[in-house]
């Protein structure tokens, strides 16, 4: 089967666009000890990475009681944004891959758009996606279900066949899989390369090879 050429690319945001995973990671490690919730970090990065606030409201609701899962995620928010606000940098060769790629691109992620404005703000690189940023706010299911990424190529006007999507973590590529787009797994980060490998998936470890993975429609 011949595939589409690319035509969007989409962007996951935490972990891809900006280097607040470490951030949120070492915040949820913290809340569970404070909370009554013992997490290691491998174990925040399986559940919680790439998944929307209801998921991660739920999985803490099951544990601890919706009080205790609102409080944790109010605190989460809180410390975040005051995390991110002294000091949050672009994922490392991220400008200079967004300049090599001159497909149409976009945003679509977890975060709430308030959390995108702040961390998509302070790096620099909210003026470059402004318009077209989409969160799992807008759609029924959050990551790995299909919905926001085929949400993000209708507002798009784009076949979601002709998309594709840099993720970084195992729901995010899996949403990818189920909205049959070709996925770019970014293995740089804090989740395990073996844990985005999959059908129509390209793992890479470093962001200066994306525009050329994007380029040449990489659909190994």
């Amino acid at each position: 089967m011949i595939k589409k050429p690319i035509e969007l690319v989409i962007f996951d945001c935490d972990g891809v666009l900006v280097d607040s995973e470490r951030i949120a990671v070492r915040l949820q490690v913290e809340l569970g000890a404070e909370l009554g919730w013992p997490l290691t970090h491998d174990e925040v990065v399986d559940r919680f990475i790439g998944r929307s606030k209801q998921s991660i409201c739920e999985q803490i609701a099951q544990r601890l009681g919706e009080a205790t899962a609102a409080h944790w995620w109010d605190q989460l928010v809180r410390r975040h944004r005051e995390a991110v606000g002294a000091g949050l940098e672009p994922v490392d060769g991220l400008p200079e891959a967004l300049v090599g790629i001159t497909l149409p691109v976009c945003v679509a992620s977890s975060g709430s758009h308030e959390k995108m404005r702040h961390t998509l703000g302070v790096t620099g690189l909210h003026e470059r996606f402004e318009g077209r940023i989409f969160s799992s706010s807008e759609v029924p299911r959050g990551k790995p279900a299909p919905d926001l990424f085929l949400h993000a190529a209708r507002r798009m006007g784009v076949d979601p066949a002709a998309c594709a999507v840099v993720e970084d973590s195992r729901p995010g590529v899996q949403a990818a899989r189920a909205a049959g787009m070709r996925a770019f797994g970014y293995a740089g980060g804090l989740t395990p390369a073996e844990r985005l490998v999959g059908p129509g998936t390209v793992v890479f470890h470093d962001m200066s090879e994306l525009p050329g993975l994007i380029a040449g429609g990489d659909d190994r």
